[in-house]
């Protein structure tokens, strides 16, 4: 069993815990992540690592509140445990080399994208982090951007907080004025990937996204995870889980990826559904 330490809501849909695992707290890397189950008979759901703290054990996840296994871990309190925490899984982020990286974080991919930009600030890189919500009371984590980038830049859909619009118009104009970046790494909504990729593609700068398609086992035997590249014409299938999650933004079929993250909705929403009317049972 694996303790939950601390628990912080980041915003009404965004939870963040950190959990005692000492094992994985030793070996995980920015962009590696996790399997967790709530309990002995709950469903395997993949949670990117978004710190570790080799010294205490822990390590920490944050999750959006969407269906029904995250709205059973949301439930756990400082003191409870939950079953199982497997990890780290996938390939860690590649940081080699790398002196000058724009970090593109959308909701709460920008989890996910915290811990790289802090790996990048650590290793001495130049970090411009561009980050984007719907509206202010979806944002998250602007103050730990912050003391990791050389610059940030916060965008709102609604014009609510900062500046009004998508990541990809600062983007484009940092661009535009003829700066470049050894890497641009975005994470977050695929539709949001897939943009921010051909907006950098007339400039020619390289662009690394991060996968996170339906996951079961973790370990590329369940094929779950698989993801189309396309490489000079020719389609190839790789598997985020031990293939990724980090890939060539120039070859992913990111409509392929979309349409098969919308298969599983109707259900996932049935189950929240049925979670909700036993939360309200036992209150």
């Amino acid at each position: 069993m694996y303790r939950v330490v601390s628990k912080r809501a980041l915003n009404p849909t965004v939870t963040q815990m950190e959990i005692e695992s000492p094992l994985v707290a030793r070996k995980a890397r920015p962009g590696q992540f996790i399997i967790l189950r709530v309990d002995e008979h709950g469903e395997r759901i993949p949670l990117t690592v978004a710190g570790v703290n080799p010294e205490s054990g822990t390590v920490k996840i944050i999750f959006q509140i969407v269906g029904a296994t995250t709205e059973l871990l949301n439930c756990k309190e400082v003191g409870d445990s939950i079953s199982d925490f497997v990890g780290p899984l996938g390939l860690p982020t590649h940081t080699d080399g790398i002196k000058k990286v724009c970090i593109v974080g959308g909701g709460v991919g920008c989890a996910i994208a915290m811990p790289v930009a802090e790996e990048f600030h650590r290793l001495g890189a130049d970090v411009t982090s561009i980050i984007g919500f719907r509206n202010r009371d979806l944002l998250i984590l602007e103050d730990e951007f912050r003391a990791c980038s050389n610059r940030l830049i916060v965008m709102t859909d609604d014009g609510s907080y900062a500046r009004h619009g998508n990541v990809t118009i600062p983007l484009k104009e940092i661009l535009d004025s003829g700066e470049r970046f050894d890497q641009v790494i975005t994470i977050g909504p695929l539709i949001m990937m897939k943009f921010v990729t051909l907006t950098c593609q007339p400039y020619g700068v390289p662009v690394t996204v991060s996968m996170n398609p339906i996951m079961v086992d973790g370990t590329g035997m369940c094929g779950g995870c698989r993801v189309s590249l396309i490489r000079d014409g020719e389609r190839t299938t790789k598997f985020a889980c031990v293939d990724g999650p980090d890939f060539n933004g120039y070859e992913i079929d990111f409509d392929e990826a979309m349409s098969r993250g919308r298969i599983y909705m109707p259900f996932e929403r049935e189950a929240h559904a049925h979670v909700c009317n036993l939360l309200k049972q036992a209150q």
